[in-house]
């Protein structure tokens, strides 16, 4: 007996099998994306060759420029940097606007013109802070590495941006004080010297020898802060007048860069504490009230 068996095959519907569905999306989205780099292919070379001279030139510009504003009188500031910079990618955005995106930038400066009065009221604080670093670096108001004095706050000029002014204290800290703040409220400018200044006070007894109390005041100040003093401002001692309890004066050091002035007072008075020609005016004061008591 011959048995024959059929073997019955079955054919797949693409149209109701999910995974082939999910293929010819895929493949709808590919022939998608090819097309469109086919179309824009010019526009994108165009875009990066743009974008990649405007960041080679803004680089050679900015570093020619820092090396050319060391040269002359003019402040060496980030500020002047920033602004050729900016004018750079705008070129170049002004460039590619057209050819790229379509858009004509004569378009954008009638806009921008339209809108320019609502952007000065939402931008006058950062646009009198450009104004404002602008003038203080052409009238060289300020410059880097000056120091200042502006409301109680001493420093170092670091640099002046666009926006604000960076100044160093003494301590280490950064403060950033806005542009348009400097450009009017009174600074004063102070030596390296006088930024440097920090004085202990002392009272020296009545009958002692002033010319040799005074040198030993400045021998065992210089001593205790010779790692803290600038090394061209030895401590200077100075008298100031009378007092009941003897001579008033005080001893003037020079902390170098760095040194937390409260941290020279301290070892400058560490250093004279208990010296015999020096009165300690506390006790002076109360063998005083026990005199009269008595």
């Amino acid at each position: 007996m011959n048995l024959t068996v059929n073997l019955a095959t079955t054919s797949v519907d693409p149209d109701n099998d999910p995974m082939g569905r999910s293929e010819q999306a895929i493949s709808s989205f590919s022939d998608a994306v090819i097309y469109w780099f086919r179309q824009n292919f010019g526009k994108i070379i165009l875009l990066i060759v743009v974008a990649v001279c405007a960041a080679l030139i803004s680089k050679i510009v900015a570093a020619a420029m820092r090396r050319a504003l060391e040269r002359t009188n003019l402040p060496s500031a980030s500020i002047f940097v920033n602004i050729v910079r900016a004018l750079i990618w705008i070129f170049a955005a002004a460039t590619i606007l057209q050819p790229v995106f379509g858009i004509n930038p004569s378009t954008v400066v009638a806009a921008l013109g339209v809108s320019g009065l609502a952007l000065s009221f939402g931008l006058k604080d950062t646009i009198a802070n450009i104004v404002g670093g602008f003038g203080l670096m052409v009238s060289k108001v300020v410059q880097p590495g000056d120091i200042i004095t502006i409301q109680g706050t001493t420093g170092t000029v670091r640099d002046v941006t666009w926006r604000h002014t960076i100044v160093i204290d003494r301590t280490g800290n950064q403060l950033l004080i806005p542009n348009s703040i400097l450009n009017t409220t009174a600074l004063e400018k102070i030596t390296e010297a006088g930024e440097a200044a920090t004085t202990v006070p002392f009272t020296l007894r009545g009958d002692a020898d002033i010319a040799r109390s005074s040198r030993s005041i400045a021998q065992v100040v210089a001593q205790a802060t010779r790692n803290m003093a600038m090394p061209s401002n030895p401590p200077i001692v100075q008298l100031q007048g009378f007092t009941p309890y003897g001579i008033k004066g005080q001893v003037v050091m020079f902390a170098k860069q760095g040194v937390i002035a409260a941290d020279m007072q301290d070892a400058a008075t560490r250093a004279l504490a208990g010296q015999d020609y020096l009165v300690q005016e506390a006790k002076a004061q109360i063998d005083g009230m026990e005199a009269n008591k008595s």
